[in-house]
């Protein structure tokens, strides 16, 4: 008998039917996440998972799924399951890194030249009517944006995403580039010229500053009221990252009392964001909603890994993007 698999939501056809020579597939087929009472009785219930970001994988969900041996994240994030529960208990946990860089990267580039460039408001500029009744087709002074040649860009984390967002600048844009990680990227600095700061002195310096980190305990509203106020006021803040690495409330305050000139977000504390959230009503924020991996030949390449990774466990290797690597000293791959 084949081994139970719950998908959390509906993936590419091509993808279950790979998926089905192996496991017996049930997928939620309702655009909204399942309810956490829903994931709970699955879980119960099956050998394996397939889940998203919006999918609360908590202790008290891992404790009573008895015949759960892994869940295959669809995302490179993983801070929505307890791996530390999971390891516990010798649940893999999986996740799909580096197929989403270049879309995410891309994406991040989509929100800083918008922003600096003021697309999304001249779009409603001439959408709304404002250029047509204003009966003049052009003026020195209309919507005045943001040159970025030889501005500095600051990348908060320099992995995978942050590492490709910096060499476009270089490359692309002939911007000088400054980073903060907790890890020194000396062989970037190398391949890439770019230039270590700490965490205040980047974001005192740089013209764009770009968040690429995961969402841990430690950042956590890593910008806060505090950081925020360290910036320049023409600055521009960019989040393709987490959320609640950013306190909202402070940056709505820093966007509407002028501490820094613009925001670029895909990604927000609370998802869906809320229409009548004071961040909606200010022009000087573009707000998207998380799609920095949503290109077809990404989230397809996605799928593909969360199969990649549920194959080999099924049978009994080590899935290729294993998080909780200690995992393995508590339960060997399989279901046997």
């Amino acid at each position: 008998m084949k081994p139970k698999l719950f998908i959390t939501r509906e993936l590419f056809p091509d993808v279950i039917e790979k998926l089905k020579q192996y496991y017996d597939v049930e997928v939620w087929d309702r655009y909204q996440p399942p309810p956490y009472e829903i994931l709970l009785e699955k879980a119960k219930e099956v050998d394996a998972m397939a889940t998203l970001l919006t999918d609360k994988i908590d202790c008290n969900l891992l404790q009573q799924a008895k015949k759960l041996r892994i869940i295959a994240q669809y995302a490179v994030g993983y801070d929505n399951i307890d791996v530390e529960c999971a390891t516990r208990l010798g649940i893999y946990v999986t996740n799909t890194p580096g197929v989403l860089t270049e879309a995410t990267a891309e994406l991040t580039w989509a929100l800083i030249l918008a922003t600096a460039r003021r697309i999304v408001e001249a779009d409603h500029f001439v959408r709304w009517g404002e250029w047509y009744r204003l009966r003049t087709g052009w003026h020195p002074l209309m919507l005045l944006g943001v040159e970025l040649k030889d501005k500095v860009l600051g990348v908060i984390g320099l992995g995978r995403i942050g590492s490709r967002v910096a060499e476009i600048a270089v490359k692309g844009f002939g911007m000088k580039v400054i980073y903060y990680d907790i890890i020194r990227r000396e062989d970037l600095e190398k391949e890439l010229g770019v230039e270590y700061r700490d965490l205040d002195q980047l974001l005192q310096e740089a013209d764009i500053v770009t968040i690429h980190v995961p969402l841990t305990k430690d950042t956590y509203h890593l910008i806060n009221e505090e950081r925020l106020k360290k910036m320049k006021r023409t600055a521009i803040l960019v989040n393709t990252a987490r959320g609640a690495v950013v306190d909202t409330d402070a940056l709505v305050k820093a966007l509407r009392e002028g501490w820094i000139a613009g925001a670029g977000l895909d990604v927000h504390e609370q998802e869906p964001l809320d229409p009548n959230h004071p961040i909606t009503a200010l022009k000087n924020v573009v707000l998207a909603p998380h799609i920095g991996s949503a290109t077809y030949k990404t989230r397809h390449a996605m799928a593909e890994l969360v199969a990649e990774n549920l194959i080999a466990f099924y049978e009994g290797r080590i899935p290729p993007t294993l998080v909780n690597k200690d995992v393995v000293k508590i339960r060997p791959p399989g279901f046997k």
